[in-house]
Protein backbone atom coordinates (compact mmCIF):
# COMPACT_ATOMS: atom_id res chain seq x y z
CA UNK A 1 0.00 0.00 0.00
CA UNK A 2 3.02 2.35 -0.97
CA UNK A 3 3.44 4.82 0.86
CA UNK A 4 2.03 3.45 2.89
CA UNK A 5 -0.41 1.45 1.80
CA UNK A 6 -2.18 -1.82 1.89
CA UNK A 7 -1.42 -4.43 4.58
CA UNK A 8 -1.34 -7.46 4.62
CA UNK A 9 -0.62 -7.99 8.27
CA UNK A 10 -3.40 -6.03 9.66
CA UNK A 11 -4.07 -7.56 12.90
CA UNK A 12 0.22 -8.51 13.23
CA UNK A 13 0.76 -4.92 13.05
CA UNK A 14 -1.83 -3.43 15.01
CA UNK A 15 -3.49 -2.10 11.87
CA UNK A 16 -8.05 -1.91 11.11
CA UNK A 17 -8.07 -0.39 7.63
CA UNK A 18 -11.26 1.21 6.30
CA UNK A 19 -11.50 0.89 2.51
CA UNK A 20 -13.38 4.32 2.22
CA UNK A 21 -10.92 5.95 4.36
CA UNK A 22 -8.40 4.70 2.77
CA UNK A 23 -8.96 5.68 -0.70
CA UNK A 24 -9.50 9.46 0.66
CA UNK A 25 -6.83 9.61 2.74
CA UNK A 26 -4.55 7.08 0.62
CA UNK A 27 -5.94 7.02 -2.93
CA UNK A 28 -1.77 8.28 -4.12
CA UNK A 29 -1.01 4.67 -3.08
CA UNK A 30 -1.66 2.85 -6.40
CA UNK A 31 -1.50 5.77 -8.06
CA UNK A 32 2.29 5.83 -7.26
CA UNK A 33 2.53 2.25 -7.96
CA UNK A 34 3.11 3.26 -11.60
CA UNK A 35 6.97 2.15 -11.58
CA UNK A 36 7.21 -0.51 -10.31
CA UNK A 37 3.53 -2.04 -12.25
CA UNK A 38 5.89 -1.42 -15.67
CA UNK A 39 9.03 -3.08 -14.07
CA UNK A 40 6.48 -6.09 -13.47
CA UNK A 41 5.90 -5.87 -17.27
CA UNK A 42 2.56 -8.07 -16.84
CA UNK A 43 1.75 -9.78 -20.00
CA UNK A 44 -1.68 -11.88 -21.33
CA UNK A 45 -1.52 -15.62 -20.17
CA UNK A 46 0.48 -15.09 -16.96
CA UNK A 47 -0.57 -16.04 -13.24
CA UNK A 48 0.10 -13.38 -11.26
CA UNK A 49 0.02 -13.14 -7.56
CA UNK A 50 -0.88 -9.39 -6.08
CA UNK A 51 0.68 -9.28 -2.50
CA UNK A 52 -1.16 -6.75 -0.13
CA UNK A 53 -3.79 -5.89 -3.01
CA UNK A 54 -5.53 -3.85 -0.62
CA UNK A 55 -8.59 -2.44 -2.49
CA UNK A 56 -7.39 -3.66 -5.75
CA UNK A 57 -7.06 -0.31 -7.30
CA UNK A 58 -3.84 -1.58 -9.01
CA UNK A 59 -4.49 -5.38 -9.03
CA UNK A 60 -7.35 -4.09 -11.58
CA UNK A 61 -4.68 -2.34 -13.93
CA UNK A 62 -2.53 -4.87 -13.90
CA UNK A 63 -5.45 -7.17 -15.25
CA UNK A 64 -5.94 -5.15 -18.46
CA UNK A 65 -2.66 -6.82 -19.69
CA UNK A 66 -4.75 -9.83 -20.01
CA UNK A 67 -2.72 -11.54 -17.33
CA UNK A 68 -4.83 -13.90 -14.76
CA UNK A 69 -4.65 -11.90 -11.67
CA UNK A 70 -5.37 -13.18 -7.65
CA UNK A 71 -5.19 -11.03 -5.06
CA UNK A 72 -4.24 -11.50 -1.20
CA UNK A 73 -4.76 -9.23 1.27
CA UNK A 74 -4.86 -9.84 5.53
CA UNK A 75 -7.73 -7.28 6.10
CA UNK A 76 -10.99 -8.43 5.08
CA UNK A 77 -12.31 -5.05 4.57
CA UNK A 78 -9.71 -4.35 2.01
CA UNK A 79 -10.78 -7.87 0.34
CA UNK A 80 -14.17 -7.24 -0.47
CA UNK A 81 -13.12 -3.97 -1.20
CA UNK A 82 -11.52 -5.63 -4.24
CA UNK A 83 -14.14 -7.76 -5.01
CA UNK A 84 -16.16 -5.15 -5.56
CA UNK A 85 -14.03 -4.10 -8.38
CA UNK A 86 -13.83 -7.58 -10.18
CA UNK A 87 -10.90 -8.65 -8.33
CA UNK A 88 -10.53 -12.72 -7.60
CA UNK A 89 -9.54 -12.08 -4.08
CA UNK A 90 -8.52 -14.31 -0.96
CA UNK A 91 -8.15 -13.07 2.57
CA UNK A 92 -4.63 -14.69 3.71
CA UNK A 93 -1.77 -13.60 5.58
CA UNK A 94 1.63 -12.91 3.79
CA UNK A 95 3.43 -14.64 6.26
CA UNK A 96 1.70 -17.56 5.25
CA UNK A 97 1.01 -17.68 1.79
CA UNK A 98 -1.12 -21.24 0.21
CA UNK A 99 0.48 -21.73 -2.83
CA UNK A 100 2.66 -24.12 -4.73
CA UNK A 101 4.73 -23.28 -8.02
CA UNK A 102 1.03 -21.62 -9.12
CA UNK A 103 2.39 -18.16 -10.30
CA UNK A 104 4.54 -16.64 -13.31
CA UNK A 105 5.20 -13.78 -11.04
CA UNK A 106 4.76 -12.30 -7.52
CA UNK A 107 4.05 -8.47 -7.54
CA UNK A 108 3.64 -6.38 -4.19
CA UNK A 109 2.92 -2.33 -3.72
CA UNK A 110 3.41 -0.51 -0.41
CA UNK A 111 2.32 -3.78 1.70
CA UNK A 112 5.92 -5.44 2.36
CA UNK A 113 6.72 -2.94 5.02
CA UNK A 114 3.85 -4.00 7.31
CA UNK A 115 5.41 -7.56 7.44
CA UNK A 116 7.44 -8.10 10.52
CA UNK A 117 8.86 -10.91 9.67
CA UNK A 118 10.44 -11.03 6.26
CA UNK A 119 12.17 -14.45 6.16
CA UNK A 120 8.50 -16.09 6.51
CA UNK A 121 7.40 -13.66 3.57
CA UNK A 122 9.79 -14.76 1.31
CA UNK A 123 9.67 -18.51 1.70
CA UNK A 124 5.98 -18.30 0.95
CA UNK A 125 6.51 -16.36 -2.12
CA UNK A 126 9.34 -18.42 -3.00
CA UNK A 127 7.11 -21.41 -2.53
CA UNK A 128 4.11 -19.53 -4.60
CA UNK A 129 6.54 -18.87 -7.81
CA UNK A 130 7.31 -21.03 -10.83
CA UNK A 131 11.01 -22.15 -11.05
CA UNK A 132 12.30 -18.71 -13.09
CA UNK A 133 9.07 -16.28 -11.99
CA UNK A 134 10.02 -13.20 -10.62
CA UNK A 135 9.36 -11.08 -7.21
CA UNK A 136 8.56 -7.51 -8.59
CA UNK A 137 7.97 -5.55 -5.59
CA UNK A 138 7.99 -1.76 -3.95
CA UNK A 139 7.99 -1.03 -0.12
CA UNK A 140 9.09 0.98 2.48
CA UNK A 141 13.33 1.27 2.56
CA UNK A 142 15.44 2.68 5.30
CA UNK A 143 14.40 6.23 6.56
CA UNK A 144 11.35 6.08 5.44
CA UNK A 145 8.95 8.73 6.93
CA UNK A 146 11.43 9.01 9.46
CA UNK A 147 10.70 12.89 10.18
CA UNK A 148 6.39 11.57 10.55
CA UNK A 149 7.52 8.67 13.52
CA UNK A 150 9.76 10.69 15.09
CA UNK A 151 7.23 13.50 15.50
CA UNK A 152 4.91 11.11 16.88
CA UNK A 153 7.45 9.56 19.15
CA UNK A 154 8.01 12.95 20.03
CA UNK A 155 3.92 13.82 20.63
CA UNK A 156 3.89 10.70 22.68
CA UNK A 157 6.33 11.04 25.40
CA UNK A 158 5.69 15.01 25.52
CA UNK A 159 2.24 13.66 26.98
CA UNK A 160 3.35 11.17 29.20
CA UNK A 161 2.70 8.13 27.00
CA UNK A 162 6.35 7.08 26.37
CA UNK A 163 7.99 6.06 23.00
CA UNK A 164 5.58 3.17 21.05
CA UNK A 165 7.79 0.17 20.66
CA UNK A 166 6.16 -0.42 16.81
CA UNK A 167 8.66 -0.65 14.09
CA UNK A 168 7.73 -1.12 10.51
CA UNK A 169 10.12 -2.98 8.01
CA UNK A 170 12.07 -0.58 6.59
CA UNK A 171 15.50 -2.66 5.30
CA UNK A 172 18.27 -1.36 3.62
CA UNK A 173 18.99 -2.15 -0.55
CA UNK A 174 21.41 -4.29 0.80
CA UNK A 175 20.15 -6.09 3.69
CA UNK A 176 17.00 -7.20 1.75
CA UNK A 177 19.30 -7.99 -1.31
CA UNK A 178 21.13 -10.33 1.57
CA UNK A 179 18.01 -11.89 2.58
CA UNK A 180 16.51 -12.36 -1.05
CA UNK A 181 19.85 -14.38 -2.21
CA UNK A 182 19.19 -16.56 0.97
CA UNK A 183 16.09 -17.51 0.14
CA UNK A 184 17.18 -18.85 -3.54
CA UNK A 185 16.87 -15.41 -5.35
CA UNK A 186 18.20 -14.24 -8.22
CA UNK A 187 18.19 -10.10 -7.79
CA UNK A 188 18.31 -8.61 -10.75
CA UNK A 189 17.58 -5.04 -9.57
CA UNK A 190 17.23 -3.66 -5.78
CA UNK A 191 17.40 0.29 -5.45
CA UNK A 192 16.34 2.49 -2.53
CA UNK A 193 14.98 5.91 -4.12
CA UNK A 194 14.06 8.75 -1.95
CA UNK A 195 10.42 9.82 -2.97
CA UNK A 196 9.09 12.93 -1.15
CA UNK A 197 5.46 12.07 -1.49
CA UNK A 198 2.40 14.98 -1.39
CA UNK A 199 -0.09 14.19 1.21
CA UNK A 200 -3.76 14.72 -0.34
CA UNK A 201 -5.90 15.34 3.32
CA UNK A 202 -2.78 16.57 5.21
CA UNK A 203 -0.63 15.11 7.75
CA UNK A 204 -3.76 14.61 9.91
CA UNK A 205 -5.23 11.89 6.95
CA UNK A 206 -2.14 10.52 6.87
CA UNK A 207 -2.13 9.72 10.63
CA UNK A 208 -5.09 8.52 10.80
CA UNK A 209 -5.46 6.06 8.23
CA UNK A 210 -1.53 4.76 8.90
CA UNK A 211 -0.41 5.72 12.64
CA UNK A 212 -2.35 3.40 14.32
CA UNK A 213 0.24 1.03 15.34
CA UNK A 214 2.07 3.62 16.71
CA UNK A 215 -1.05 4.71 19.32
CA UNK A 216 -3.05 1.41 19.39
CA UNK A 217 -2.02 0.95 23.31
CA UNK A 218 -3.32 4.64 23.93
CA UNK A 219 -7.10 4.96 25.02
CA UNK A 220 -8.98 7.10 22.07
CA UNK A 221 -8.98 10.67 23.75
CA UNK A 222 -5.20 10.46 24.47
CA UNK A 223 -4.83 8.68 20.65
CA UNK A 224 -6.49 11.92 19.02
CA UNK A 225 -4.59 14.18 21.73
CA UNK A 226 -1.01 12.99 20.51
CA UNK A 227 -2.48 12.91 16.96
CA UNK A 228 -3.23 16.45 17.17
CA UNK A 229 0.19 16.95 18.77
CA UNK A 230 1.87 15.15 16.25
CA UNK A 231 0.33 17.17 13.49
CA UNK A 232 1.39 20.51 14.41
CA UNK A 233 5.09 19.29 15.31
CA UNK A 234 5.15 18.77 11.41
CA UNK A 235 3.41 21.81 10.34
CA UNK A 236 6.50 23.21 8.97
CA UNK A 237 6.72 20.12 6.37
CA UNK A 238 8.01 20.78 2.81
CA UNK A 239 4.60 21.44 0.32
CA UNK A 240 4.46 21.27 -2.91
CA UNK A 241 2.92 23.90 -5.72
CA UNK A 242 -0.28 23.27 -4.20
CA UNK A 243 0.39 23.62 -0.82
CA UNK A 244 0.41 20.13 0.00
CA UNK A 245 2.89 18.81 2.29
CA UNK A 246 5.34 16.37 1.22
CA UNK A 247 6.21 13.34 3.52
CA UNK A 248 9.78 12.03 3.58
CA UNK A 249 8.66 8.98 1.80
CA UNK A 250 11.56 6.31 1.06
CA UNK A 251 10.77 3.34 -1.06
CA UNK A 252 12.95 0.17 -2.22
CA UNK A 253 12.37 -1.31 -5.36
CA UNK A 254 13.46 -4.81 -6.61
CA UNK A 255 13.22 -7.22 -9.06
CA UNK A 256 14.48 -10.78 -8.17
CA UNK A 257 13.85 -13.80 -9.77
CA UNK A 258 13.54 -17.75 -8.34
CA UNK A 259 16.34 -19.74 -9.10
Amino acid sequence: MSAFDTATTASSAGQQWNAQDYAIDAGFVPTLGGAVARLLDARAGERILDLGCGDGVLTTELALSGAHMQGVDASPEMVIAARARGVDAKVMDGHALAFDRAFDAVFSNAALHWMPDPDRVLEGVRRALRPGGRFVAEFGGHGNVATITAAVQAARVAHGHGASAFQWYFPTADAYADRLRQHGFQVQLIECLPRPTALPTGVAGWLRVFAAPLLDDLPAEARATVRDAATALLADLPRNAAGQPLADYVRLRVLARRR
